[in-house]
């Protein structure tokens, strides 16, 4: 990640650099991180639901669940490295949480592809 200016060495940044730059510890952001990443995942589902539903002849439902998997894909690496990153160099350690989310995220993607077809 590149920082601003006075940030970071390198180009580079920590959990501590990004503390700093937004002036407050980033540690505790555990509920922040899991809330956006589900609400991400929803918003994705609900915008290739729009192309099941409204948009078939534009947008076939193999298609859809392609993009619907990457995507989760993508936003569960997102949702790691942000996890990650936030905690890095304290003693906290949500790697329970995570893998429940993820693990649910992913149960719930391969049931939706599953089972809805346009």
């Amino acid at each position: 990640m590149t920082l601003p200016k006075g940030f970071g060495s390198g180009g580079g940044g920590t959990s501590s650099d990004v503390s700093k730059m937004i002036g407050r510890p980033i540690q505790n952001y555990l509920g922040i991180f899991t809330a956006s990443f589900i609400a991400a995942w929803l918003a994705t589902f609900g915008g290739t639901a729009v192309g099941y539903y409204y948009y078939p002849w534009a947008y076939p439902s193999q298609s859809g669940h392609f993009a619907f998997i990457v995507l989760s894909i993508i936003e569960g690496i997102g949702y790691l490295f942000c996890v990650k990153v936030g905690e890095e160099g304290s003693s906290k350690n949500s790697n329970g949480v995570v893998a429940g989310v993820l693990a649910a995220v992913a149960v719930a993607t391969v049931l939706i592809v599953a089972f809805v077809n346009g």
